[in-house]
């Protein structure tokens, strides 16, 4: 891991992959909860961890921490999304695999996935969990309009459209969980660190 400021009080973790992001994540969350660091945002991404509203000497502090171990596949809350498997882009999802329909459905709505980072939407939430083999590539060109609640695929993520928009990734199915409520606490559904079920259901 790599620490550097940026900003007056903003610093930014560089980690060397996902399992990296998610072992400071769990860390740095626990340690705000407990009283031992103070920031005002942790967020984290792909390869890296932002600390924002932080006073000054923290990286010192972090610095003085062991690296934190991975954190077991089995921790975070579980949610299930009753998810109907009848994606436009789920035949060619399925071709991709070299499976049939309903082996796709039963590898997808058997897999245990966790919330690695949001973005992109509120409420969009980036699921990790997938086997390597299984990555499928984006649409040549995105779609002009994406429904909300869409679930899908691209490279090795899996994603739940939380409003419509325009999108590129796969269409596998549909649910309709609400992703994102401003009235609820917390507002997103999917947050780093929550495990997810797709499970196939009716919608």
């Amino acid at each position: 891991m790599r620490m550097r400021w940026t900003g007056p009080s903003a610093i930014l973790l560089d980690c060397a992959d996902g399992v990296e992001v998610e072992a400071w994540r769990a860390e740095l969350w626990r340690s705000r909860a407990a009283g031992e660091l103070t920031a005002a945002e942790i967020v984290p991404g792909a390869r890296t961890v932002l600390l924002d509203g932080v006073p000054p000497g923290t990286a010192e502090i972090i610095e003085r921490w062991p690296a934190p171990a991975a954190v077991p596949v089995a921790d975070g809350p579980l949610v299930e999304v009753p998810t109907a498997y009848d994606g436009d882009d789920l035949p060619a999802v399925a071709a991709h695999w070299g499976v049939d329909v309903p082996a796709a459905v039963h590898r997808l709505s058997s897999a245990e996935l966790r919330v690695a980072f949001c973005g992109f939407a509120p409420g969009f939430a980036y699921l990790t969990g997938l086997p390597p083999e299984w990555d499928v590539p984006r649409l040549p060109a995105p779609r002009p309009r994406v429904p909300a609640g869409s679930v899908a695929l691209a490279g090795g993520y899996a994603g739940i459209y939380p409003t419509a928009s325009p999108g590129g990734w796969r269409l596998v199915g549909r649910t309709d969980v609400v992703l994102f409520d401003v009235h609820r606490d917390p507002p997103a559904l999917l947050a780093p660190g929550t495990r997810a079920r797709l499970v196939a259901a009716s919608c």
